[in-house]
């Protein structure tokens, strides 16, 4: 089955190289693999000159480029201060955008476009009958001796689509129902085809309006016709964006299209109309009904939304990037209708539509997949650290994801006070950040990450099948959405024992199958209660190649929707009955760790399984790859074994560039809080010096005789490396904070030396601390990073543990000079200052948003907290 995967993979993934070839890749990346920003435009109240600046600035901390999002205004017009609200789409506002491409394609950098302002789709050009739909009900009382009763009028754009009374279903007709009597004491259900009012969120000034309904074919065209070939405008023919971006489908609600009957109908082989209270209670044959509503939604968001945009994108030159999950209720592998599929999530132990995408990624031969990454880290806006962003960033990279599309890049307009402007609900990476000047050395890590996880192909053993017919079984209109359903469906302890026991896995799904897909080398399939039959037929036949079937708790027992379901479950017994009889296991959840293992040889055997490491295994075309990350704010030292270790074995480090020999058979793992490294086994591979150890001889301790500059001014008498912050002092400070001294040395140890800024302690999370809230859970000893510099050379930049930097070579016998400039975050200024009235704006504007946590805008410790040390290895 490896073999099978391999060759299913190969033309769609890098092509195969030498190892020289990989090490001059890692060294020096491909542009293309640079971490993204989505770079929102508030208002847009934009400036030519400002656009060219921060596109400037963002390439000088390292990214490739940026996505602009046109999003809420955050002042009221003044044009005294060069401060104006251009209207979304007006003339204007095409010369910014045009502009912004001309300086993109000057700086070689990459620019995406989303196709509207804020999220979902609408506008003001959206009417109210091509905004979002739904189905709701009304149930009205009947009067004793009523033989008629008279429906009460819609509001614009809705209908009435069927009348229930005692179970049964009555006419309507010149909007009355005929009842009759006696009818006292009963009620009479109205099904309404209605709107659901949405508006877009966030939306920038002139595009607020409706939300689109996205199963509505004319609704999404005019949408594309107004907006998309408008903002296409902005681009020379011949050189269009990179790509046009649609964010999460969060049209809540969504439910209904004005032609569903009819689809329906063609669809499935039976009258919906006759069977709408299925969809609001749990009657016998609701399951049935509701599965057959949901299954026509999500091919409708296939035909008439996905399809068609990814269409228009390529007929322009561009690519569509869309995050395909939300409601309506796309399924996995609807991404296989775009070009750049987009997950979002960081919880690699759980479901996440992260996986979502890259699953399909993977299944489809879609060789980048990226994810919108750092919204909400370590929220309020402005307290995520460069730590933060690793943290992050790794927990994507172990779900697959190659590129990195970074929440984000807030536009401030000069003259602010600083740290300007900030988006209500993402970290804010920009250069009024002041650790900013640090982050070439981050997106350093984060580029060859994403680089090295482009390389060959990916190599999952495990495919763990999806439990979407379920799902639809048991959707409302209320709340249809596939991905939303699987954290029930999906709890972390049917997918934390397949990494625990070693193994990479990926989500499939009934069309992934049934396409041929399904290349694992074992299918879980998760208590699942329905299957597709035609997918459970294609897993009789993978099985009967050798693959391997675990079923949790208990084989699949139905399947199909109203009319089929009979004959369908048969099939299913039929199915399940060859495929159990025949080898397949089903082992009780807790087992499922053991199962696997006994199943097939880990990718990764831990010498005791770790829940705080996680791996990634690509397949190169001379060998193996592996991406290991310690998750914890906690050091770890163990010892595992890996599938590709009879070859030659070398550890990577993409933080610092540097490598060394891993050894084979039981592989020493020695990982800091939160440090990552790459391991390569290759045939061809370089022969390399042993893996260096860190003893701890201490040369000299630098901790005390420091001075110490805030701003260009003496910060009191020199003493320890301390926190600047301590004892009150210098509270609200922001900004760059200079340590100096001297060292007198004799003569030089032979070996490395290697300067040592501490371990950094773990912390506990804050009480009122939320999982959407993601932070690294270490006070580092660096607050929060900081370039050194030795007799006037630079020795590295400080932002992740372990906080060392190899300095050999920059050291000499006598006096040395070194200074240590430390960047904190923009917290400690803005909570000085208090929050921001925002009643004008939101007089002139309504309300658009609500800055979050902003009880957690607290200063922050800042410096250094020591031991200082100059250690030789």
């Amino acid at each position: 089955m490896r073999a099978l995967l391999l060759a299913a993979c190969a033309g769609a993934f890098a092509a195969p190289a030498t190892a020289s070839d990989l090490w001059d890749r890692f060294q020096s990346p491909p542009a293309d693999a640079r971490p993204m920003l989505r770079w929102w435009w508030f208002g847009p109240a934009v400036t030519d000159a400002e656009i060219d600046r921060e596109i400037r600035a963002m390439k000088a901390g390292g990214f490739g480029g940026f996505e602009v999002q046109p999003t809420y205004p955050l002042t009221p017009d003044d044009p005294q201060a060069g401060r104006v609200n251009i209207p979304f789409l007006s003339k204007d506002f095409v010369a910014r955008l045009a502009h912004a491409g001309e300086t993109a394609r000057a700086e070689k950098m990459r620019i995406d476009v989303t196709i509207g302002t804020g999220w979902p789709f609408g506008g003001a050009h959206v009417p109210v009958t091509e905004a979002a739909a739904l189905i709701r009900k009304v149930d009205l009382p009947v009067a004793a001796g009523r033989d008629r009763i008279v429906l009460p009028p819609l509001p614009a754009g809705e209908t009435y689509l069927a009348a229930f009374l005692s179970g049964r279903r009555v006419l309507i007709a010149d909007g009355a129902v005929a009842v009759t009597p006696p009818a006292g004491g009963r009620t009479l259900t109205v099904f309404v085809a209605g709107r659901t009012g949405q508006q877009v969120k966030r939306a920038a000034v002139g595009g607020e309006g409706f939300v689109i309904d996205h199963v509505d074919a004319a609704a999404v065209t005019h949408h594309l016709r107004v907006v998309g070939d408008r903002l296409l405008d902005a681009f020379p023919k011949s050189a269009p964006p990179y790509a046009m971006f649609s964010d999460s489908l969060e049209a809540y609600g969504s439910s209904w299209t004005g032609d569903l009957p009819a689809e329906f109908r063609k669809r499935r082989g039976y009258e919906l109309l006759d069977h709408l209270p299925a969809l609001f209670d749990t009657g016998a044959e609701s399951a049935g009904v509701r599965h057959d509503w949901a299954l026509t939604l999500s091919e409708l968001v296939d035909e008439r939304y996905l399809t068609p945009i990814d269409a228009w994108a390529k007929a322009h030159g561009t690519r569509f990037r869309a995050q395909v999950y939300g409601f309506p209720p796309p399924r996995l592998s609807s991404n296989a209708l775009v070009a750049l599929p987009e997950g979002e999530g960081a919880p690699w132990r759980r479901f996440t539509s992260t996986r979502w995408a890259t699953s399909a990624a993977h299944l489809y031969g879609k060789p980048v997949v990226s994810s919108e990454t750092w919204t909400w880290l370590h929220s309020p806006s402005w307290a995520a650290t460069p730590l933060d962003m690793k943290v992050e960033a790794d927990r994507h990279f172990l779900q697959g994801v190659n590129q990195l599309i970074g929440h984000g890049w807030p536009y401030s307009a000069p003259g602010l006070a600083e740290p300007g402007w900030a988006f209500y609900a993402a970290s804010a990476l920009n250069d009024h950040n002041p650790w900013y000047v640090a982050m070439p050395a981050v997106t350093r890590y984060l580029t060859r990450a994403s680089a090295m996880l482009r390389e060959g192909a990916p190599a999952d053993q495990v495919a763990i099948y999806l439990p979407t017919e379920d799902a639809f079984a048991a959707l409302t209109p209320a709340d249809a959405s596939v991905d939303k359903a699987m954290a029930r469906y999906l709890p972390e302890d049917m997918i934390a024992p397949v990494l625990d026991a070693g193994f990479g896995f990926d989500f499939v799904d009934a069309q992934a199958v049934t396409a041929g897909k399904l290349t694992a080398r074992i299918l879980i399939l998760p208590a699942l209660e329905r299957i597709d039959a035609a997918a459970y037929a294609a897993i009789a036949h993978w099985k009967a190649k050798g693959g391997i079937v675990i079923a949790i708790d208990h084989a699949p027992n139905l399947s199909g929707g109203l009319i089929d379901g009979a004959e369908a479950t048969r099939r299913v017994h039929a199915i399940g009955s060859g495929i159990f009889a025949g080898g397949g296991r089903i082992v009780a959840r807790g087992a499922l760790a053991a199962a696997l293992r006994a199943a097939a040889t880990p990718d990764v055997a831990l010498t005791k399984a770790d829940p705080r490491i996680g791996f990634v295994h690509r397949k190169l075309d001379g060998g193996d790859l592996y991406f290991v990350a310690n998750t914890s704010e906690t050091a770890i030292e163990t010892r595992a074994r890996f599938i590709g270790d009879n070859q030659r074995g070398a550890w990577w480090d993409a933080e610092t560039g540097r490598r060394w020999a891993s050894g084979t058979g039981d592989i020493p793992i020695r990982l800091a809080p939160y440090e990552s490294r790459f391991l390569l086994f290759e045939k061809d591979a370089d022969a390399l010096p042993a893996e260096p150890v860190h003893a701890e001889r201490i040369v000299a301790d630098l901790s005390r005789d420091w001075s110490l500059t805030l701003g260009g001014q003496a910060a009191g008498k020199p003493g320890a490396a301390a926190l600047w912050t301590q004892g009150g002092a210098n509270q609200s400070f922001s900004g760059s904070g200079v340590y100096r001294r001297t060292i007198m040395l004799g003569a030089l140890p032979a070996g490395r030396l290697s300067l040592d800024f501490g371990k950094g302690v773990p912390t506990a999370a804050e009480p009122d601390g939320r999982a959407d809230r993601p932070r690294a859970m270490l006070a580092p000893p660096v607050r929060e990073a900081a370039i050194v510099t030795i007799n006037g050379k630079p020795a590295g930049t400080l932002w992740a543990p372990p906080y060392r930097l190899d300095v050999t070579g920059l050291l000499k016998p006598g006096a040395n000079q070194i200074a240590v400039t430390v960047m904190n975050g923009a917290l400690n200024a803005l909570a000085a200052r208090g929050p921001v009235d925002q009643q004008v704006l939101s007089l002139r504007y309504g309300e658009r948003f609500t800055d979050q946590d902003q009880k957690l805008v607290v200063s922050q410790p800042s410096g250094l907290t020591g031991p200082i040390t100059l250690v030789a290895d």
